[in-house]
């Protein structure tokens, strides 16, 4: 489910506040996702697709690097880095290749924002690629995309061929004088080639596993030449900047986080979908636009950004969902996948099924995180079993803590999170998981048929 309001800026959220969807919600990149085909090049001509672009490539790069470093844009993918800075890391005058690489790799439990956005509006991100290109002076472009996803795969290179096709790639780009060559890339289901580094090493056909840094991507990236790795959101989002203005863009959100962003509302909410809105928003804000948890439970837990970011409980629903707002609280804004658990859901599973992930996915380089995520499977699925002692609670919190800050990437960061938060706010969970020797919920309540009979006599 998409939910979509009419075009133009909103008044910045209020947590509390009597809410009109109307007001709150800023469709901007999925202003268009439920019209038919909305994927095609005439659809995207509609809503003023490519003029963006054309403003762009009348102005010197130097300028619109300037531009969106002044709009205030921040990394879509997680870590909130200025976009325009980042472009402007480039060295010129290098006599090196550019490049930019994409990176759409969304695979972390809970985010699921990108793939939506190259499902239903390709040509935002192409012509977001063509401005990024200019500004950065580069002529190739990669998009490396999840290969399990064929058919936004499929989408993709369509999208890439009409763009060919209208002259919006290729030579002589517009009458520009610029030539870019755009390539889509598949993966093959790597988590690990999330990692900005490890996707170069991927996309140079070596094992996905993440480089020491320095140097940086922006010196010695692909192919050692100088490259910009962005999040497939944050370059969907510069062509409605360079359209309509840098001051719309920070009408909304709030100062140090402006413009609107895709906000991924899954789990036991009434109706799970992705909202956009101006950073800002309150999880209250968008449960009351979405109809709330299902009926008859209320909320537990939420992660704000994804599995790999510490989790919140209800006393953080009036938390502003932007960079500073969550970070101020003790957690991380990361990709906006906003999974929200009711009561019926256990702790502890969720904790060893998302911990269980980050085992499967560590690509094994460090030592902390192979033998950390490893070793704390095992301790969780034995304290989840009712096979654990007291001690193990300070183990898995004493592992985590070598696994943070400690690894060769932030995957391991990623899986110390949700121990150290669930720790935190529901050690009692863990203690009484230890002293009942087993699990105290019922896994079938949790599931989309627990309001029925069907849960009775179902064991974990």
């Amino acid at each position: 489910m998409t939910v979509a309001a009419e075009h133009g800026g909103a008044s910045r959220p209020e947590a509390g506040g009597e809410i009109n969807p109307e007001k709150l919600l800023t469709p901007v990149l999925s202003a268009f996702w439920d019209q038919p085909e909305p994927w095609t090049l005439e659809t995207y001509r509609r809503h003023e697709g490519y003029e963006g672009l054309r403003k762009a490539l009348a102005m010197p790069p130097d300028d619109v690097i300037a531009y969106v470093k002044d709009s205030g844009l921040r990394g879509r993918g997680g870590a909130g880095f200025p976009t325009g800075m980042k472009w402007q890391f480039i060295p010129q005058g290098d006599g090196k290749p550019h490049y930019l690489v994409v990176n759409a790799d969304e695979s972390e439990p809970g985010t699921c924002k990108d793939i939506p956005l190259l499902f239903a509006n390709p040509h935002s991100l192409i012509e977001g690629i063509v401005i990024a290109c200019h500004a950065i002076r580069s002529h190739h472009a990669f998009i490396y995309l999840r290969g399990e996803v064929v058919p936004v795969l499929r989408r993709l290179h369509e999208a890439v061929r009409e763009a060919y096709a209208a002259g919006y790639l290729g030579k002589n780009i517009l009458g520009s004088g610029l030539d870019l060559d755009v390539i889509v890339h598949a993966g093959a289901g790597a988590y690990i080639c999330g990692e900005e580094t490890a996707l170069l090493d991927s996309l140079e056909g070596r094992r996905g596993q993440p480089r020491l840094r320095p140097p940086f991507p922006a010196v010695a990236g692909l192919y050692a030449c100088p490259t910009v790795v962005n999040n497939v959101e944050s370059i969907a989002s510069v062509p409605a900047i360079m359209n309509r203005g840098k001051d719309w863009f920070r009408s909304m959100g709030s100062e140090k986080s402006p413009g609107f962003t895709l906000y991924s509302l899954s789990g036991h909410v009434t109706n799970p979908g992705q909202y956009e809105a101006p950073l800002g928003v309150t999880l209250r804000q968008l449960l009351d636009m979405s109809g709330g948890m299902r009926r008859g439970h209320r909320l537990k837990f939420w992660t704000p950004g994804g599995s790999s970011t510490p989790m919140f409980t209800d006393e953080h629903l009036d938390v502003p969902l932007d960079y500073e707002g969550v970070g101020a609280a003790g957690s991380m804004l990361g990709t906006k996948a906003l999974q929200c658990f009711d009561e019926t859901t256990c702790v502890v599973r969720a904790v060893t099924r998302w911990t269980e992930f980050y085992a499967h996915e560590s690509c094994g380089k460090c030592t902390p995180c192979r033998e950390g995520t490893y070793w704390l499977v095992q301790l969780l699925r034995d304290i989840e079993a009712g096979k654990g002692v007291m001690d193990d609670l300070d183990k898995i919190d004493d592992i985590a803590d070598n696994i943070n800050g400690k690894s060769f990437c932030a995957l391991g960061d990623g899986a110390a999170s949700p121990i150290f938060s669930s720790l935190k706010y529901f050690r009692e969970e863990y203690e009484q998981h230890i002293t009942g020797k087993g699990c105290p919920f019922d896994p079938a309540k949790s599931t989309l048929w627990g309001d029925n009979d069907a849960h009775q006599g179902v064991n974990a």
